[in-house]
């Protein structure tokens, strides 16, 4: 198809520029041709991501769609495929979840129903801004009508309806609910009530299936990192912020035909301990055959208590072999800061990497520091690469460890609970020359302290742009040991400034290679021979001390 699609392609070009109306051969502006291309580009784009949806590939699709809309951003076809495949990823993701099928998707009506009106409550109440009925209700009509055309949704609650009822159902959907006026939190719930009762009558679906797409999908009318969060995805939650989980200590990415792709493995975890090593492909869970599967689906069949046992069947990284092993689960401790060492002991260059802020990370950061100042470090360099944030007063902590004086961040929100600011103190700060570390993947604390060394002009930038997620999400408990992640307030850095969705940029950019893809770094790895920005940091502290 796609061989087909270019060939198409070149040959509109070179007719394009070649053929004139008495077909003679003309010469056609460079615009026009360049325009022509351009549209062809653009529509080739469109079936690309048509394609991948075709295929379920949603994460693919995500990433094809947010790639190609930074070349067209007004392109309303890319922008609804990027919308409907982020729906399609979240549905699927909570039909993977184990907690979700055996918690919520058995509620009775009433019970469901109370469940919906506590996360719109929530929602209208401290949401960072307003957020109406009409629009909440109307994103969750549209989860509804794509979950009836997705095939977890099918599986689990549709088996054996006839497809063209199913059809009527999403067209009543579309012509009489889409957008449809809803005045408050009352008349929200009669109205899901009302499609509760067409569902029923239509399909037969259960209360539980359909308010669920009204909970969950209502969220979509919020900013991306709002969400209702199932029993299971707050326990992980909690686990990141507390830097402790149970289970075997990796990190993985599904690779269509492959298996799992171990992007990282903890060091000291039972992973590590039975041989696992980042790039091994997982295979089998038990016996059962990963390599078709989801990340959520796989992760499905390796979560279990402390002390149950896997089979895993692994293709190692060398592609020397397939080994096969059995691991028991444990509670695994995740450091915050997995490096601190001298990287150049002549010129007293220490080197920190962080790889979260979790309640431990001040006291993680704190006797790195005093162990590298024991070692002669006299300058350092401060990894936050990769880093996705977490907790806000850890943040200003960190930073408040390099900045004398003066306002570290301050937070904005819809309530006075949310207008915080967090403040330097004098004591304690440590005045040796920095370079701080960031890329595209540093998002949230990461940007408050890169955010505080930019406007203290405490240290030099190195990197690429940061991710651009200014703001604050409060996590709220909710019945039933489900949760909602809210975005409650923005932070803004000392000089006033909000940089979402623009991120920071570097005092010295590094470009990577053209032929860089997404690399993962494994916890606690250092590369001194292949890592640009390391390099340049050296270089910059080498020439500094100088």
């Amino acid at each position: 198809m796609a061989s087909a699609l270019l060939r198409l392609r070149w040959l509109s070009l070179f007719l394009l520029a070649c053929l004139s109306a008495t077909g003679g051969f003309v010469a056609v502006p460079k615009a026009a041709a360049q325009s022509a291309a351009r549209a062809e580009d653009d529509r080739l784009a469109v079936q690309t991501g048509a394609r991948l949806e075709r295929g379920r590939r949603w994460l693919d699709a995500i990433e094809h769609y947010e790639k190609t809309l930074r070349r067209w951003p007004d392109n309303q076809q890319l922008r609804y495929g990027l919308r409907r495949s982020k729906i399609h990823f979240s549905i699927d993701r909570r039909y993977s979840d184990r907690s979700f099928e055996t918690s919520l998707l058995p509620l009775s009506r009433h019970a469901a129903l109370d469940r919906f009106d506590e996360v719109l409550y929530q929602v209208k109440l401290s949401y960072v801004e307003p957020v109406s009925s009409t629009s909440f209700v109307a994103h969750g009509t549209e989860s509804l009508y794509l979950a009836l055309a997705d095939e977890k949704f099918e599986r689990a609650n549709l088996q054996g309806v006839d497809a063209e009822r199913v059809q009527k159902l999403r067209a009543v959907l579309r012509e009489k609910y889409w957008n449809k006026p809803v005045s408050d939190r009352g008349n929200a719930r009669r109205t899901v009530e009302e499609i509760c009762d067409l569902s029923a009558a239509t399909v037969g679906l259960s209360p539980g299936a359909v308010v669920m797409e009204y909970i969950f999908g209502g969220c979509n009318a919020l900013d991306d990192y709002s969400a209702v969060l199932t029993p299971d995805r707050l326990t992980d939650l909690h686990g990141n912020i507390d830097g402790e989980f149970v289970g075997l200590g990796i990190e993985m990415k599904a690779e269509e035909g492959r298996g799992m792709l171990l992007v990282n493995v903890l060091p000291e975890s039972p992973a590590a301990e039975g041989g696992l090593r980042r790039g091994d492909h997982i295979v089998r869970v038990d016996g059962i055959d990963c390599r078709w599967m989801t990340t959520d689906e796989a992760a499905r069949l390796l979560r279990g208590r402390s002390g149950s046992t896997v089979r895993l069947e692994f293709e190692q990284a060398t592609g020397e072999r397939t080994a096969r092993n059995t691991f028991t689960r444990r509670a695994v401790q995740v450091k915050s800061v997995p490096v601190a060492r001298m990287i150049d002991r002549e010129r007293g260059i220490g080197y920190v990497q962080m790889t979260g802020f979790q309640r431990t990370t001040t006291e993680e950061l704190d006797a790195a520091l005093r162990d590298l100042q024991r070692q002669g470090m006299r300058s350092l360099i401060w990894d936050l690469r990769g880093n996705p944030g977490g907790l806000l007063p850890v943040a200003a902590e960190v930073a408040d460890r390099f900045v004398g004086e003066g306002l570290v961040v301050s937070t904005r929100g819809r309530s006075n609970e949310q207008n915080e600011t967090f403040s330097a103190h004098a004591a304690g700060t440590w005045r040796v020359p920095l370079v701080l570390l960031v890329d595209e993947d540093s998002a949230s604390a990461s940007e408050i302290v890169a955010g505080a060394i930019r406007d203290h002009r405490r240290g030099t930038i190195v990197g690429r742009r940061t991710y651009g997620k200014w703001s604050v999400q409060t996590i709220m408990p909710l019945r039933g040991g489900t949760g909602l992640r809210l975005t409650t307030a923005r932070f803004y850095s000392p000089s006033g400034r909000w940089l979402g969705k623009v991120g920071v940029e570097p005092d010295v950019a590094v470009e990577l290679p053209d032929e860089h893809q997404t690399f993962y770094r494994g916890t606690g790895e250092v590369d001194l021979e292949t890592d640009r920005d390391l390099q340049k940091a050296l270089d910059l502290l080498r020439r500094q001390a100088a």
